[in-house]
């Protein structure tokens, strides 16, 4: 296994490929082993052969890929975690994409608990601050085409009560400003959320606190907004976990 993969990290240094006889020199294998070794690498799909050379193949590069998206992954996991403990709320990470809201990541803690998803977010985006800051930075006809499939539905007292309330509201949410919502997903919590696009993708993230300490929303969350704006060169990368 530890020759395989020291061939392995051998062709992904040769951008142009390689051939046997300079792999085997390069990791030190003998060249019978090389052969074999690199046959059956081949013939698994983590490498591929042309004209002699060798070259990394498409299993090879799906591995790649999954170690490149956990990288990234980790980075927002640990990027909420440390805004969890600084500010003492929950953090949430979410993004619009094909069609749909969607909660990727949530930090909190047994002392400060994330609100209970007692009704799908993807279905009741009007009714929360991620799914408002998300639909916010859409154009007109994507959020009429969210609205046909997910028509507002009042779902306590303080929910807006129509699509055409709805779109008046977002409307007049001013760009890259914190959207908030006072109980309208869940009785007893206020939500915060900041808009965050990064090339075509909506993006938000989100904090939430129980209605009794609704006086600590705004000024957590524009915490959250400047340790955010220090952030963004990673987040960028980091964007589409």
């Amino acid at each position: 296994m530890q020759r395989a993969m020291r061939l392995l990290e051998c062709v992904a240094g040769h951008e142009h490929g390689a051939p046997a006889k300079q792999l085997a020199r390069e990791t030190g294998l003998a060249l019978p082993t090389a052969y074999h070794l690199l046959r059956t690498l081949a013939h698994e799909g983590y490498l591929r052969r042309e004209q002699g050379l060798y070259f990394l193949g498409e299993a090879a590069e799906r591995l790649s890929s999954v170690g490149a998206q956990q990288k990234r992954r980790s980075t927002i996991v640990d990027a909420l975690a440390r805004w969890r403990d600084a500010i003492g709320v929950p953090v949430y990470y979410a993004l619009y994409r094909e069609g749909e809201i969607d909660v990727r990541c949530v930090s909190d803690t047994p002392g400060n608990p994330a609100v209970e998803e007692w009704a799908d977010f993807r279905e009741t985006g009007h009714a929360h601050a991620i799914g408002q800051c998300l639909l916010s930075q859409l154009d007109d006809g994507a959020r009429r085409d969210h609205l046909d499939r997910y028509p507002v539905q009042p779902i306590t007292p303080y929910t807006v009560r129509d699509n055409h309330g709805l779109l008046r509201r977002l409307e007049r949410n001013q760009s890259m400003e914190p959207v908030v919502e006072r109980q309208e997903y869940a009785l007893g919590t206020v939500c915060a959320a900041i808009p965050l696009t990064v090339g075509t993708t909506a993006a938000t993230m989100a904090i939430s606190l129980p209605a009794h300490q609704a006086d600590r929303l705004l000024p957590a969350v524009r915490q959250l907004q400047d340790e955010i704006g220090q952030f963004l060169g990673s987040l960028a990368i980091s964007i589409s976990i």
